[in-house]
C-alpha cells in the first residue's frame, strides 16, 4: 500500500512540476478547458438566477402563499386548439362569486378582488397614456404585501360606499406630481376626480414591463366608471404555508358549486398560484440548460483535443525519460498512468482557473443586470467532472504512446 501511494504521490507532483516547467505553454494549452469550465459554471448561474429573478418578481407582484381565481390564464404548456377550447368554455368571474368564496373559504386568511382597465391620462397638460386602471379591494393591500412610500391605503368603508380616492404608482406620482407631494391631490380617470390617499413604493419592471404605471381606486368604484361587472380575479393568501393548497382546493371547490360543475365536469375558470408559476420557471429553465449547457461543453471539447496535443508533443520531448524508466524496470500501466496523471492533473488546473474566472464574471454580470447570480453546486461539479474526464480522456492515446516505446529506440534518440 505504502508502494502504491509513493508511486501516485510522485507521479502527480512529477505532473506539477511538468506543469511549472512550461507555464506558458500550459496556460495557452489550457485555455480551450478555462473558458469552457467558466462557460459552463456562468451559463447555469445565469439559469439560475434567472429563474430566481423571475419568481421572486412574481411574488412581489402576486404575493406569497397567494392564488387567483381568474377566467383565463395560459400557465404552462397549452397549444393554440386547447386555449381556444377554453377561451370559449371558461365564463367570467362576477362580483357575486367573490362573494360567495369570500364568505365561505375557511382556510383563507383573506379573499380578495382586483379588475382592470386600461386609461389614457390627461391633466393640466400632461398626457400618460395606455395606465392600468386596479379596482381592489382594500384587502389586496395585505394580500399583495404592499409597500407604501407615502400616505396610506383606501379602507372597507371607501371600498364599500365606492369612495373616490386612489393609491398611485412610482411611475403616475413622477409624472404628475414630480416636485411636490401627491397626497391630497386630484387626478381626474375619465373626467371623475379622484382623491390621492397614497403612492406605492417603486417596484421597478418585470419582463421589461413597468409596474409602477397604475393607479389602484376602490373596485366599486372602478365598475362605475368603466362600466364592468364581470371579468373579476379572485386574490386568495393564507399566512400559514401548511394551509395554502388546502386553501386553494377548498377555494376552488366553492367556485364549483356555485357555478353547478358536477362530477368530471372540467372547471369553467383559470386558478393560478405562486408555486405553479415557479414550476413553470423550473421547466423553462430546465430547457434553457438542456440546449445551452451541451452547446458550451463543446468548449471543452476543442479543450480536451489541445491537451491531447500537447501531451503528445510531451511524450515526443520526453522520450528518453520514458526509455530510462523502463530500462530500470518500470511497467507499461506504470508509463500509461503517468501520463494520464499529468493530463488530468493539467485539466483539473485549467478546471479551478475556470472557476476562479466564472466568480468573477458572475459577479460582473449579475451587477451589470442587476440580478442575484447564484453559481450552483451541481453546476461546479458537471464543468470540473466534464474536464477532468476530458483530461483523462485526452491522456489517453499519448499515454498508450509512451507506454508502447521500446526502451532501446527511446534511449538510442536522445
Amino acid at each position: 500500500m505504502k508502494q502504491l501511494y509513493s508511486f501516485y504521490s510522485d507521479a502527480f507532483w512529477i505532473a506539477i512540476k511538468s506543469i511549472l516547467e512550461h507555464k506558458l505553454r500550459a496556460l495557452l494549452t489550457l485555455i480551450g478547458i478555462i473558458i469552457g469550465v467558466a462557460a459552463v459554471v456562468v451559463v447555469g448561474a445565469s439559469i439560475s438566477g434567472l429563474r430566481t429573478y423571475v419568481v421572486e418578481t412574481a411574488t412581489k407582484i402576486i404575493g406569497a402563499n397567494n392564488f387567483m381565481i381568474t377566467r383565463m390564464a395560459n400557465i404552462g404548456n397549452m397549444d393554440e386548439a386547447e386555449y381556444e377550447r377554453r377561451n370559449r368554455r371558461n365564463k367570467d368571474v362576477t362580483w357575486e362569486e367573490y362573494l360567495y368564496v369570500r364568505d365561505n373559504c375557511r382556510l383563507c386568511t383573506h379573499v380578495g378582488a382586483n379588475i382592470f382597465a386600461g386609461a389614457d391620462l390627461d391633466q393640466d397638460g400632461i398626457e400618460m397614456p395606455s395606465v392600468r386602471m386596479l379596482g381592489v379591494t382594500d384587502n389586496i393591500y395585505e394580500i399583495e404585501f404592499k409597500t407604501l412610500s407615502d400616505g396610506r391605503f383606501m379602507t372597507r368603508e371607501e371600498v364599500a360606499q365606492s369612495s373616490r380616492v386612489a393609491v398611485i404608482g412610482h411611475d403616475v406620482k413622477e409624472r404628475f406630481f414630480p416636485y411636490t407631494t401627491a397626497i391630497g391631490k386630484q387626478l381626474r380617470i375619465r373626467g371623475v376626480p379622484v382623491t390621492i390617499l397614497g403612492v406605492e413604493a417603486s417596484r421597478g419592471s418585470f419582463m421589461g414591463d413597468s409596474q409602477d404605471r397604475h393607479v389602484y381606486i376602490p373596485i366599486s368604484l372602478h365598475q362605475q366608471i368603466f362600466n364592468r361587472s364581470g371579468g373579476l380575479q379572485i386574490r386568495g393568501m393564507t399566512l400559514l404555508e401548511e394551509d395554502f393548497k388546502p386553501a386553494i382546493e377548498e377555494a376552488r371547490l366553492l367556485l364549483r358549486n356555485k357555478r353547478k360543475l358536477i362530477g368530471s365536469e372540467e372547471d369553467t375558470f383559470s386558478l393560478v398560484n405562486v408555486d405553479e408559476f415557479g414550476n413553470q420557471m423550473d421547466q423553462l429553465t430546465g430547457a434553457i440548460a438542456a440546449v445551452v449547457i451541451p452547446i458550451t461543453m463543446i468548449i471543452l471539447v476543442v479543450g480536451g483535443i489541445v491537451v491531447m496535443n500537447i501531451m503528445l508533443v510531451s511524450v515526443t520531448e520526453r522520450t528518453f525519460e520514458v526509455g530510462l524508466r523502463k530500462a530500470i524496470g518500470a511497467t507499461r500501466k506504470q508509463i500509461m498512468v503517468q501520463f494520464l496523471i499529468e493530463s488530468a492533473a493539467l485539466c483539473v488546473v485549467g478546471g479551478i482557473l475556470g472557476l476562479l474566472l466564472a466568480t468573477g464574471a458572475t459577479q460582473l454580470v449579475g451587477f451589470l443586470l442587476g440580478m442575484t447570480m447564484t453559481i450552483t453546486p451541481g453546476y461546479v461539479i458537471l464543468a470540473v467532472g466534464v474536464s477532468s474526464i476530458i483530461g483523462i480522456v485526452a491522456g489517453l492515446y499519448p499515454a498508450w504512446k509512451a507506454s508502447r516505446l521500446d526502451p532501446i529506440v527511446a534511449l538510442t534518440k536522445s
